[in-house]
């Protein structure tokens, strides 16, 4: 059941990004930049071929390629439980799934990405919905190595289970010494 509701939360977050993306496209695109907060925050229309920082511009194929990998990968760990099943897993992975498949909607499509986030206090790239939520999934993930999941450790034989080193037992070491002779001649375990 949870695996149903990791592809529904994963599917209604991408959902959500495109729409958010869609109005930035009807409203802002070829407009002047609606300023949130003064000097600080602005919604800013960029479109990017490339991937974060404007990196990659030429390599679509890429671009595509590897957040397919990856996005396939966190389904595998999730869906196997390889790490055990951890609403923070789970969150992290959905996040990511989603942000992801929203960019890559982009990039498949309309071959760029649009971007309308834009911190204008510390001159930050623009960024998407995606974008946020890929970050904020690594952080919740990097949250769940550091401080929640243990490795497993493998756990010592239980008392009375054979293992390759045999017991020394009472009786095998009354057995060994009853036919040793004694300093006087006589012999032990004799009666």
């Amino acid at each position: 059941m949870y695996k149903v509701l990791i592809i529904v939360c994963a599917a209604i977050l991408t959902a959500f990004d495109q729409f958010t993306k869609s109005l930035a496209a009807r409203y802002l695109k070829g407009g002047q930049p609606i300023v949130l907060w003064d000097g600080v925050f602005e919604l800013h229309y960029t479109e990017n071929s490339g991937a974060a920082f404007g990196i990659l511009q030429q390599h679509r194929i890429i671009l595509i390629i590897v957040p397919l990998i990856v996005m396939f990968g966190i389904c595998y760990v999730l869906f196997t439980e390889k790490f055990g099943r951890s609403w923070l897993l789970n969150v992290s992975g959905t996040l990511i799934i989603a942000g992801g498949a929203g960019n890559l909607i982009d990039r498949i499509f309309k071959h760029r990405v649009v971007d309308f986030f834009y911190f204008k206090l510390i001159d930050f790239p623009i960024f998407n919905v995606a974008d946020s939520f890929i970050v904020m999934g690594s952080i919740v993930l990097l949250v769940f190595f550091l401080f929640v999941h243990k490795e497993q450790v493998p756990k010592a034989p239980a008392a009375g289970i054979l293992t390759d080193v045999p017991a020394n037992r009472e009786e095998d070491i009354s057995d060994e010494d009853s036919d040793i002779d004694t300093p006087s001649g006589e012999h032990r375990g004799e009666a």
